[in-house]
């Protein structure tokens, strides 16, 4: 199983992120900027070294670019135009339509939808993105806007999207989506509209996919325990994140994470904690690339 983490590079790292590339494009005599500009110019030995210090007593953190699976939302990527040539050099990268953030970041103005929409292939197909979601706004516009929309983009694109199944499409729509495409994606998880409880409708639809060779990625979905069950292809979890939002730290003991949680009283270095939690969920990730 993949696990990509979700906001590694334009979350909470992105001054760690954007001061490695300062350095690195000075060593070239290349500056930080235009993206086209610095096409091709890394190569797979490329580390990007993150330095932790204070709490962690200056633990340097070593991660190569090409271990990396990293989602990101093209409401945030599209506004950091240095990040651009590292798409290519992650060892999987999927683009998320950032489209629900959009409309939210709108305050209730009207919104062009067919315009963002061939943006958004736009730059699918100026940055050769293989994998990349549709709009996933069912309940915002219905499925039938939803369908215009995914033709509008995969003919702007001009390849294939991840489709994003919800419950209310039903599973004969399933079927005819696992037919249809290749690798295909579960959503919901998040809003709960598939409350865990029902985690195991999963079951039968992923047997359904592997029966058509299509792959299947759950979005959001970061139950520990449910990614040994529920075998999806692929899965992204922004769980890295929680030392920033709520104080934890993980660790990975060799097969899983364990969290532990600030006491009551006690302060932690938000940057610090960001740094090792992201370390410790890419050796996650690369057990479950091989285990799970």
């Amino acid at each position: 199983m993949i696990v990509y983490l979700a906001g590694g590079v334009t979350g909470n790292l992105i001054k760690e992120w954007q001061t490695f590339m300062r350095i690195y494009l000075a060593s070239l005599g290349t500056e930080l900027g235009n993206g086209g500009r610095l096409k091709n110019i890394y190569n797979n030995d490329m580390k990007l070294f993150l330095a932790g210090n204070d709490g962690f007593r200056k633990k340097r953190f070593e991660i190569f670019l090409n271990d990396l699976f990293i989602l990101e939302s093209y409401h945030y990527i599209i506004k950091q135009d240095w990040m651009f040539p590292l798409l290519k050099e992650f060892k999987g990268f999927l683009l998320d339509s950032g489209a629900f953030t959009f409309m939210t970041s709108l305050k209730g103005k009207s919104i062009n939808w067919n315009e963002y929409v061939i943006n958004y292939g736009n730059f699918v197909k100026q940055h050769d993105i293989k994998h990349f979601f549709e709009l996933d706004i069912d309940p915002i516009v219905g499925l039938k806007e939803v369908e215009r929309l995914r033709d509008l983009l995969e003919k702007t694109a001009e390849r294939k999207c991840i489709p994003v199944w919800h419950k209310s499409r039903g599973l004969n729509y399933w079927k005819q989506m696992c037919k249809d495409y290749d690798y295909i994606a579960i959503g919901g998880i998040v809003t709960q509209e598939i409350k865990r409880s029902e985690y195991d409708i999963f079951l039968p639809l992923l047997k359904i996919a592997r029966e058509n060779n299509c792959k299947v990625h759950g979005l959001g979905f970061t139950n520990l325990k449910g990614m040994v069950k529920y075998k999806f292809y692929s899965v992204d979890s922004t769980s890295w994140l929680s030392g920033n939002k709520f104080g934890a730290v993980y660790l990975f003991d060799g097969k899983t994470m364990q969290k532990q949680n600030k006491q009551a009283g006690q302060r932690v270095k938000t940057n610090e904690v960001a740094i090792h939690n992201f370390s410790e969920w890419v050796k996650f990730s690369k057990y479950a690339e091989q285990n799970l």
